[in-house]
């Protein structure tokens, strides 16, 4: 039978499975997988999985209780392997790598990072301290103007912002990078202007909490920096 597999770790790893519930039902049990000094921690499972809200949630707390216990490779949701063989076949070709990112992580945490802008708060804040835009739009309201200041205007509008969130997102990684070891970031999207997964020392991690919690003050009108962590370094994994 196919196997759900939530993370690799080391032998060493308590692997406290027993009361855990995986992905599928109430009655799925967890357990591991073991190659030598690596284990992954699997259980029985369609080759197929969708991701309902209960499977989620039993993948999260295999990872939560896995996590707390010591340093995993946590892999994404939806990960499936043929059968044992596969299984112990990959620790065994991985072995190498796996250990000296498990190394790697040890004793450390992922916290996320969103950036959020209300795209009316950030046009009324462009046309306050703009002039040209502010020029334009006066212009062009209710429907007055050339097509090519319409035009004009809506460019004016999208570099503004882009530029003033770029910064933004510049100031925020500014505050954050000196208390981590490692980020991974994704490009801006419409719904977030930032986005970014920092790698922190776990004796660090009050502090970045701390870092994080000033940046919360002081930011202009309609932007909200979200910040979620300590949690278990997947983007690092």
């Amino acid at each position: 039978m196919a196997l759900y597999v939530y993370a690799i770790t080391k032998s060493s790893h308590p692997l406290r499975l027993d009361d855990l519930k995986g992905v599928g039902g109430e009655e799925t049990a967890v357990r591991s997988v073991c190659k030598g000094e690596l284990c992954a921690v699997v259980s029985e499972t369609q080759e197929e999985i969708s991701a309902k809200r209960p499977d989620v949630e039993a993948h999260h707390d295999v990872q939560t209780r896995l996590w707390s216990d010591g340093v995993t490779l946590p892999l994404g949701f939806g990960f499936v392997a043929e059968d044992e063989d596969a299984v112990r076949a990959v620790l065994e070709e991985g072995a190498e790598q796996f250990t000296q990112r498990l190394e790697e992580l040890t004793d450390r945490v992922e916290f996320n990072v969103k950036g959020v802008q209300e795209e009316e708060a950030a046009i009324r804040q462009i046309l306050e301290e703009s002039k040209p835009v502010r020029d334009l739009n006066d212009a062009t309201r209710e429907g007055g103007g050339t097509y090519e200041e319409r035009l004009e205007l809506g460019k004016l509008l999208s570099d503004e912002m882009q530029a003033r969130q770029g910064a933004l997102a510049e100031s925020v990684l500014e505050a954050l990078r000196p208390h981590a070891t490692a980020e991974r970031l994704s490009e801006p999207s419409q719904q977030y202007f930032l986005s970014a997964s920092f790698l922190v020392d776990r004796e660090r991690a009050d502090e970045f909490t701390k870092a994080g919690e000033e940046l919360l003050e002081g930011q202009p009108e309609g932007v909200e920096i979200r910040i979620r962590g300590p949690l278990p370094p997947y983007s690092f994994a």
